[in-house]
């Protein structure tokens, strides 16, 4: 399968907003290493080294300012990347790389109306990014992973892992046959580096898949497994499971659980990376989750 050829460059000057992320805690030490000037941005002022600016809602009026970049990796919410890319190309700005999430297919057509909600945000998110950066004659790529995990940041495998060394076992509605595809943030933060200047990303989007699919039972055995523990299931009826999920989502650890997590878990949610590969070499890992994945909780990103 033919890969891109990479345009190796060191003098980008890259915004990262979103920086103190899941993907953030990932990509900023790869961009560092690559030699890339890089700006962070964050909404809280940061006390660890680094070039960090304080972000308010516009990219002009940051702390310190920045008074040029040409290339912008969004890692925040993609509904608030249409309002800045007019004032990245204020600035010099010639290139976005974003993340979307296979959540607009996937929760489409959810039963929770939050959940649609935040589809049909992702969609006309989509496609205002790409309207706007013609419009400006800005290149883009937009990524669309799956589930996310790595360093113990996330909100899914995070979450599980905590049930499990609480309770000791984990439940389950029917047989947790739903196939998931994880992926690991690095995977995700290499997958920009790879895109920078690879010119097959140009105005292109990608779904982005961990390297193996598995079913729901088969993803909580593994984390069971690193945990050091045998996995124990408990089966429990969907209207029980969907109520106690409802009650677990008014604690502010488990705010993002909704009760429509537990239709899916016997749904596939699948896609293919297969175009990623091709364009610019994307490599995914198999979902074999470390000690660092299931346990490390960190307040900030590295730069």
């Amino acid at each position: 399968m033919p890969i891109a050829e990479h345009f190796e460059t060191t003098d980008l000057e890259i915004i990262v907003t979103g920086a103190t992320s899941l993907i953030g805690h990932f990509l900023l030490p790869r961009l560092k290493s690559a030699g890339h000037i890089t700006h962070a941005f964050s909404r809280s002022r940061q006390t660890v080294p680094g070039n960090w600016h304080h972000y308010s809602g516009s990219l002009l009026s940051s702390v310190p300012p920045v008074k040029h970049a040409n290339t912008l990796i969004h890692l925040g919410p993609l509904r608030v990347l249409p309002d800045l890319i007019d004032e990245f190309a204020s600035i010099g700005g010639q290139r976005i790389i974003a993340f979307s999430s296979t959540s607009r297919f996937s929760k489409l057509e959810s039963g929770n109306e939050s959940e649609r909600k935040m589809a049909k945000e992702l969609i006309e998110a989509e496609e205002q990014v790409a309207l706007k950066c013609e419009a400006n004659n800005i290149n883009w790529t937009l990524f669309r992973p799956t589930l996310i995990y790595g360093a113990g940041l996330d909100k899914n495998i995070s979450s599980i892992s905590r049930f499990i060394k609480k309770f000791g076992f984990f439940p389950l509605v029917g047989t947790g046959s739903g196939l998931r595809q994880p992926v690991h943030a690095d995977d995700l933060a290499k997958a920009c580096i790879l895109s920078l200047n690879n010119k097959n990303t140009f105005n292109q989007d990608y779904d982005l898949v961990g390297g193996e699919t598995l079913t729901y039972k088969e993803m909580v055995e593994r984390i069971f497994m690193v945990l050091g523990k045998s996995p124990r299931f408990i089966s429990i009826p969907l209207p029980l499971f969907r109520f106690a999920m409802r009650c677990a989502s008014l604690l502010p650890v488990y705010s993002h659980i909704t009760p429509d997590m537990a239709d899916r878990m016997n749904h596939p949610l699948c896609f293919n990376s297969e175009k990623a590969k091709h364009d610019f070499g994307f490599k995914n890992r198999r979902f074999v989750p470390s000690q660092e994945d299931v346990g490390l909780k960190l307040s900030y990103a590295r730069l």
